[in-house]
């Protein structure tokens, strides 16, 4: 059964499916809207007391229930300056060095960082002897993406790609899954060196937008477009350790760079499976 899934995956309409998707998410359909929330809630055990607006007809389209603000307080930001913080909820992937450019995805598969940054070689070099962590976001998890710590955009790339499935089933079957799949790649200058935050699309992820520049897909493009951004000035775009950078309308994942000697260890308990939640540790920086 788990190969038929994936099977069907090479062959299935992904972009149309997920764009049909998301214009019923999009769409103020009154009480359809409601009761599609209702049942979405029940089905993820989603916990409905951390939201900002609790109650399901407090949302006009599916796209604003899904990327729901939460309460002030319900993710504490750890203030520790020696401690990068996780971006997101969800649920670790992989993590560790990228090794002679070579991300590891699962048992069997790995990509590179070139191939993920869009074959931007120069911003591949950056990130050479480095390390890397994949999280990935359910469908029940908080979809706002917020900074790990204090940076400057530098740099954004859309690529172009497909739609597969980003869930675990798929990332143990599907080579190269997270470079092939349609991305946006925003890249930061830290006190600690460049990072990358490359947000993956997925199926059914009809959106994926930063706070910058809104949408940057859909509509889907058939290139790699980038975006320089000053870093100096007052048209610099700095983001603080925990503001949000951004947001999936439905879910997907991110895969976060960092440059050689940038980080000394994982925090205790990031490792493969491991739960995350916006805002605790996540690493230590390298002294």
């Amino acid at each position: 059964m788990d190969k038929l899934k994936v099977a069907l995956q090479y062959v299935m309409p992904k972009h149309l499916l997920s764009r049909l998707v998301g214009k019923l998410a999009a769409a103020e359909a009154g009480a359809l809207t409601t009761n599609g929330i209702k049942w979405f809630i029940k089905q993820y055990k989603i916990d409905m007391s951390e939201a900002a607006q609790s109650e399901p007809e407090a949302y006009k389209t599916f796209n604003d229930f899904f990327t729901r603000e939460l309460k002030a307080g319900v993710r504490p930001l750890c203030d520790d300056e020696e401690m990068i913080v996780h971006p997101v909820d969800g649920a670790v992937s992989q993590c560790g060095p990228i090794e002679e450019g070579r991300i590891f995805q699962a048992k069997g598969h790995h990509f590179t960082s070139l191939a993920l940054l869009g074959n931007q070689e120069d911003d591949a070099k950056r990130f050479a002897g480095g390390d890397f962590a994949t999280i990935y976001l359910a469908p029940k998890d908080y979809h706002r993406i917020h900074m790990p710590l204090k940076g400057t955009l530098s740099k954004m790339t859309y690529v172009p790609g497909e739609l597969f499935s980003v869930n675990p089933l798929t990332a143990q079957n599907v080579p190269g899954l997270f470079a092939r799949n349609e991305r946006v790649v925003a890249i930061f200058e830290t006190e600690i060196g460049p990072m990358a935050m490359v947000l993956v699309g997925a199926t059914i992820v009809a959106s994926i937008e930063t706070v910058w520049a809104g949408t940057v897909t859909p509509p889907t493009g058939k290139q790699v477009f980038t975006w320089d951004y000053p870093t100096e000035g007052p048209e610099a775009i700095t983001l603080e350790k925990g503001a949000e950078m951004g947001r999936f309308k439905l879910g997907s994942t991110v895969v976060m760079l960092f440059a050689e000697n940038a980080l000394e260890a994982f925090a205790d308990g990031v490792a493969p499976e491991a739960v995350t939640r916006m805002g605790r540790p996540f690493a230590k920086i390298r002294d």
